[in-house]
């Protein structure tokens, strides 16, 4: 492997790629420490020092911004604005025509769409960053933590500075999504998913400490069991069903063409890592509300706050547990029927003269295709469920962060960008006449 990085570093292209690529990553995480303007630097470390392991409310968001969120830096918002215009413009392709019939556009379709994400990520910024600094001006405490020093994080409330501060946030989703643009353009891999990937590794070091110092005992346990889970999703991961697919016969004049074989893969996990963010996302709305209404503090707080914020705000609670489970089991076959057609899937077999043996061309095909597809999909929910429910096992039985990092959302992404960025070095390699990564 080490004589493997030491060809890349020695072809000067791929080179330059990695190069740049890495100084991407550094300015990335330099926004993610500098703090947005108004915000005292020196309350906030004490916030976060005081107030640690209490911030299940914006774990998620938090995990995918790289810790900045919960630090109110100027990359504060992250890549969240992104991944969820993303998923809402690939939603919208199932429900409005315009869209479908720009996906079936090829390049100026796709150049298209992705105008579109680019306004909605803006418009999501300044609706995700007026919410965050009117919460961080009005009740620091009810997102970031009941410690006393979550209470003065902000050095000047005055209304230009909380305009600016909504600004500064939003332009920084807008360079955030400027610099994952540029990676995917000029450097190694898919932009969006390498700052995905550096926002979560660069939580695992403080994550895997703080196991630590609750003893070796328990630190040597914990990492025994995230190589184990890590093997398990590496090879989940690359686990594909394979259609077999038998290409028909012609004569062309006096040549016959045609009679070649492949395959329709499918994987396992096909819902990657959305039905985790989803359940998730949809979890944390009623706590929200719920927390709003000061259900500890109110004299006659209404009996569905109480409920939900004894049950849904502890992730190590039963009822939060059975909830999330459902709801990622859920999402996972929603999502897989959205963005997998096999009626498309079938209609392009059968436009290219092209079959599965043993299975008639048409809706039979299409019928096939979706029993096959059902199948994996039940695997791959329990899949789903099982990783996401590991952080919270831990979360009860360790005292480990909710973001535990062999599990959940963490070490699907590790895992699923980690192994793309690695074929795609390996093909420029071999590009090269130079042994790869994958042997």
């Amino acid at each position: 492997m080490l004589t493997v990085f030491g060809r890349a570093f020695r072809t000067p292209d791929l080179r330059n790629k990695i190069l740049f690529t890495l100084a991407i990553i550094a300015i990335f995480r330099l926004g993610s420490h500098v703090p947005a303007p108004g915000i005292s630097y020196q309350a906030v470390q004490a916030c976060q020092k005081a107030a640690s392991g209490n911030q299940s409310l914006l774990g998620l968001a938090n995990l995918f911004s790289g810790g900045a969120l919960l630090q109110l830096s100027i990359f504060a918002l992250g890549i969240m604005p992104y991944i969820t215009s993303t998923i809402i413009v690939q939603l919208l392709t199932v429900v409005i025509p315009k869209f479908e019939q720009l996906k079936k556009e090829g390049q100026a379709g796709q150049t298209k769409m992705t105008q579109y994400t680019r306004y909605l990520t803006i418009a999501l910024a300044i609706l995700q960053s007026s919410t965050l600094v009117t919460a961080v001006h009005n009740n620091p405490q009810s997102l970031l933590g009941n410690a006393p020093a979550c209470a003065n994080i902000m050095s000047d409330g005055a209304m230009p500075t909380l305009v600016i501060m909504v600004l500064t946030l939003t332009a920084g989703t807008g360079l955030i999504m400027w610099l994952g643009e540029q990676v995917t353009e000029k450097g190694v891999g898919q932009g969006m998913s390498i700052l995905i990937l550096t926002s979560v590794a660069a939580q695992v070091p403080a994550q895997i400490w703080s196991i630590r110092e609750q003893g070796w005992g328990k630190f040597f346990l914990v990492v025994v069991m995230g190589l184990v889970i890590l093997t398990v999703v590496v090879y989940v991961e690359n686990s594909v069903r394979r259609i077999p697919v038998q290409y028909a016969k012609r004569m062309i004049g006096r040549r016959m063409y045609g009679g070649t074989s492949t395959y329709i893969p499918l994987k396992v996990n096909m819902a990657n890592v959305i039905p985790i963010i989803f359940a998730s996302s949809l979890l944390s709305l009623p706590v929200m509300v719920a927390q709003f209404t000061n259900p500890q503090t109110s004299a006659n707080p209404a009996d569905w706050a109480v409920w939900v914020y004894n049950n849904l705000a502890r992730s190590d609670h039963p009822s939060y547990m059975i909830v999330y489970t459902l709801l990622v089991l859920f999402f996972t076959f929603f999502y897989v029927s959205i963005t997998y057609q096999p009626d498309e899937v079938a209609d392009g077999l059968k436009q290219s003269g092209s079959f599965i043996p043993g299975v008639r061309a048409g809706k039979a095909t299409a019928q096939y295709i979706n029993y096959v597809l059902t199948r994996i999909t039940v695997g791959g929910a329990i899949y789903l469920a099982i990783l996401a429910l590991i952080p919270l096992i831990a979360f009860a039985l360790v005292g480990a962060n909710q973001n535990f990092p062999f599990g959940g959302a963490s070490i699907l992404i590790l895992v699923g960008v980690g192994l793309d960025t690695v074929k795609q070095i390996d093909s420029k390699l071999q590009q090269h006449h130079y042994e790869g990564f994958l042997r």
